[in-house]
Parts: structure tokens; C-alpha cells; sequence
């Protein structure tokens, strides 16, 4: 079976042939760093980060661009607010986000690119729309891009646009400009690939031949992409809230520049729900890494929740289901730490399972299944399990190989002995009461026929 991605823009799972065998080139949105990302941010970047390691575990080698919008209005507007300059504040934020990639296992991407590192890019980019007539001058000098001269403008989100009149699902609005750099969906309008200066905007601006002012957001992903993997990639991911507009306007504007397909598979993962909401910032009902830190969990299983489900499916998140989550993971390491020391070999038909699960659109809910199945599977030995288990943890990344069994504290030590001692002589009742005492402690025991085993709860 050949590998089999969902591509967005023709609506089907697609067998994967990249543009070149030796390299796929992938690109993924990264964050803006205007504040800490929520965990639903995070889906995007587990995502990413899961796809590579199945292309990697099939034999690619992968170059891959993420960004880091590093400009735009919300990292204005609040570095203005803290009193700080841009690059100060989104530094910050750059750094702490790095932070919590490393925590959650992502692999690094090849390049991470900031936007105000790529102006002389973009810049080129927009002076090449304008001679093509795919962009335009407004009165206050800012530049945009004009959908009506891009005939296969909607193509990637599905919109139908006959005539200039739009007809999404959703309520048409007025055929116009939008300046900002995020709106409503129902906005099918021109797009600000240059935004002139204004008064709000303070010390953030550029010089250059299409005036005094900043790029908009969307020409940033195009100049980066561009400068670092050309101008056709294999993959592009992101959140389905990036379709439309961002991924849609960023389609448009390269294939505007190269008259070449830009992306050959677009790829999106689904929202995180809460309340059966879409988890986000503007509504208030979001958690970041840090309350799940706060909340005593290892962010290592908020990656594993994910695995459990398909990222093309939504997921409502509650601190029950993390918790069930946490269960499932401590007794997978419990298992793998039971089988020893020793490495052995691959198993291959595991394997071979394994890769048919991965190669169908990312099945990691099925790949999770064989996993325990392997586990419990008596016909395999268990260096050999382990082994596979390691194999299967090169795209599942929860950390198995790094696996280090917890130093037990002297003081549980001391009341597994009081324990043992009271088991021998028949005293169940305070046997019963150091048991419980342990557990208070944030430790259970299991009993086995060889004696006492203590874990970490």
C-alpha cells in the first residue's frame, strides 16, 4: 500500500507523489506570536509533526519551513500595549513557543522563518502582481489583490464565484477591500498584500519601493515558502481555519506570481471543541499548556489524546477525557517498562500492520489499537516487542526509547517495607492503611507474584 493523504483541495484521499522522490518539501503555519498559543493551536503543530515522522518512517527525507508571524496586527497592537518594541515582544514569545514544541515531542522543522526577516521577498512578490495586473494601488497607497482578475479564485476552499457575486454557505457580503488581516468568511474581498502606514501603527514600518508601510499577512507565508522551497511544494498544512481565507489568498497570490501550481496536497486538521464549541481566544473558552501543567498533567498526554483520534475529526476536550488519556498512557509505559531491559528485533508483521495504518491518511486511532494488541500479543517475545514498540514510538512520538523508570523516594521505600512486613505477619487492616498512605503520596502498588511494585499515580 502506498502512502494515501486527504487532500482539501480536491476533497479526496489522494495516493502521495511528490514533486521530487528524493525530498518532499512541506511547509506549515506556524504561530503569531502575540501571546501563548491554546491547545487547540497545538492540534496544528501535533499534526504537522506526525505526518513528518510517517514520511520520514517511509523513507523520505523531508524539508520543512514553519513560520512564525512575527508582524502583523495583533503582534502590533500588543507589543504596544506592553510598552515594548516588536521585536522584544515577539521574541518572547518565539522563545516560549519553542519551549513547549519540545515538550510535546514536535520535531523541529527544518527552518524556522520569521516574517520581518523576508520583507525584500514579499515586497518582490507584490511588485510582480502589480505588473500582471493581479494587484492594484488604493487611494491611501495601500496594495491589493484583486480576485476578480485570478480566475481559480475559491478553488482550494470551494467557493462559487459566478459573475462577482459570491455565494458561500454562508451570507454574501458586498464585493469590496478588506485590510485587516483576519476576517469573517464571508468576506470574499479583495485582500491588502501592503499595508501604507498609519499613525496606529507606531515604529512598525519599511521603507521600500511600494512605499512607507507593512506587508499584509498573507503575502508573509507565500515569500517564505518561496524563498525556502521554491515554487511548487508538495505539502502544506494547517488548522481548517486556515482555508479560508489565509490558504485560499496565499494560493492565490503565488500561483498570481509563478503561473505554476503552488501546493500539490493541502492538508488540515479539525478544531478542538469545548462544550462542543470551537476552542478559541476570541470566545474565552480556551486552555493553554500551562493550565494542563497547572492541573498536574504531563502535556506528553494531551499528544497522546490526539493520537486517539483522526485529525480530520473533531475533538471535544474535557478533563475527564485527559484524565482517561493519562490512565491509558501510565499503564502503556507500566507495560513496556515490564518487558525489560533488552532490545531485540522489529517484529514484521507488526510492522507491516503498523504501516498500513499509517499509510491510510494517518490512521493513529488504529496504529494506537496494534500497539496494545502487540502488547498483549504472547507470541512475540518481549525484547522483541519492545523493539517494535520503539519502532511504532518513531512516528508516535510519546517517548518510549527515552523511557526512564522514576527514582522511588526514600520515604515510600521505607513504607513498602512497614507494608511487606505487615503482609507477612497477617496485619491486612494496616497493610490496607499503608497501601492508602501511599497513595496519598501520589504512588500505587500492585501486588505480583514477585512482591510489591510501586508506580508513580
Amino acid at each position: 500500500m502506498s502512502l494515501k493523504f486527504f487532500n482539501t483541495l480536491t476533497l479526496e484521499k489522494e495516493d502521495f507523489i511528490p514533486f521530487n522522490k528524493e525530498e518532499v518539501l512541506m511547509y506549515s503555519c506556524g504561530p503569531t506570536v502575540y501571546d501563548y498559543p491554546h491547545i487547540g493551536n497545538y492540534r496544528a503543530y501535533i499534526f504537522a509533526d506526525i505526518l513528518k515522522r510517517v514520511l520520514i518512517y517511509e523513507g523520505y527525507k523531508v524539508k520543512h519551513i514553519m513560520n512564525l508571524t512575527d508582524v502583523d496586527d495583533k503582534t502590533i497592537l500588543n507589543s504596544q500595549k506592553e510598552g515594548k518594541s516588536l521585536k522584544e515582544f515577539t521574541e518572547f514569545y518565539s522563545q516560549e513557543f519553542f519551549k513547549d514544541i519540545k515538550s510535546l515531542n514536535i520535531l523541529e522543522p527544518t527552518k524556522f522563518t520569521k516574517a520581518t526577516d523576508y520583507i525584500k521577498e514579499m515586497v518582490e512578490l507584490i511588485e510582480k502582481l502589480l505588473k500582471k495586473d493581479l494587484a492594484y494601488k488604493s487611494s491611501d497607497g495601500s496594495i491589493y489583490f484583486n480576485i476578480k482578475k485570478f480566475e481559480s479564485y475559491g478553488k482550494l476552499a470551494h467557493l462559487e464565484i459566478d459573475n462577482q457575486k459570491e455565494t458561500t454557505s454562508l451570507t454574501p457580503q458586498k464585493y469590496g477591500r478588506i485590510k485587516t488581516d483576519e476576517y469573517e468568511k464571508d468576506n470574499i474581498q479583495d485582500f491588502a498584500l501592503w499595508k501604507m502606514w498609519e499613525d496606529k501603527d507606531g515604529e512598525v514600518f519599511w521603507d521600500t519601493s511600494l512605499g512607507k508601510g507593512r506587508p499584509g499577512w498573507h503575502i508573509e507565508c507565500s515569500a517564505m515558502s518561496m524563498a525556502n522551497l521554491g515554487k511548487q511544494i508538495d505539502i502544506h498544512t494547517g488548522g481548517i481555519d486556515n482555508i479560508f481565507p489565509h490558504h485560499e489568498n496565499e494560493r492565490a497570490q503565488s500561483e498570481g506570481v509563478t503561473g505554476k501550481q503552488f501546493v500539490k496536497y493541502w492538508m488540515h486538521n479539525e478544531w478542538v471543541l469545548v462544550d462542543h464549541k470551537k476552542m478559541a481566544k476570541s470566545e474565552q473558552n480556551f486552555y493553554t499548556l500551562k493550565d494542563l501543567r497547572s492541573h498536574n498533567f504531563n502535556v506528553i498526554v494531551y499528544r497522546f489524546w490526539l493520537l486517539m483520534a483522526n485529525y480530520r475529526t473533531r475533538v471535544n476536550f474535557v478533563w475527564e477525557a485527559l484524565e482517561g488519556a493519562e490512565i491509558a498512557l501510565k499503564r502503556l509505559f507500566m507495560l513496556y517498562e515490564d518487558l525489560g531491559e533488552e532490545v531485540g528485533n522489529v517484529n514484521k508483521e507488526y510492522q507491516e500492520k503498523f504501516k498500513k495504518h499509517i499509510q491510510d491518511d494517518l490512521d493513529t486511532p488504529r496504529a494506537l489499537s496494534l500497539l496494545w494488541i502487540l502488547i498483549k500479543d504472547d507470541n512475540i517475545s518481549n525484547k522483541d516487542k519492545k523493539a517494535t514498540i520503539i519502532d511504532f514510538d518513531k512516528v508516535f512520538g510519546l517517548g518510549f526509547e527515552d523511557f526512564k523508570k522514576e527514582e522511588i523516594p526514600q520515604e515510600i521505600i521505607v513504607l513498602l517495607k512497614e507494608r511487606e512486613n505487615a503482609r507477612e505477619n497477617k496485619d491486612f487492616k494496616k497493610a490496607d492503611e499503608i497501601r492508602l498512605k501511599i497513595n496519598s503520596l501520589g504512588y500505587e502498588i500492585k501486588d505480583n507474584t514477585e512482591g510489591q511494585k510501586v508506580n508513580k499515580i
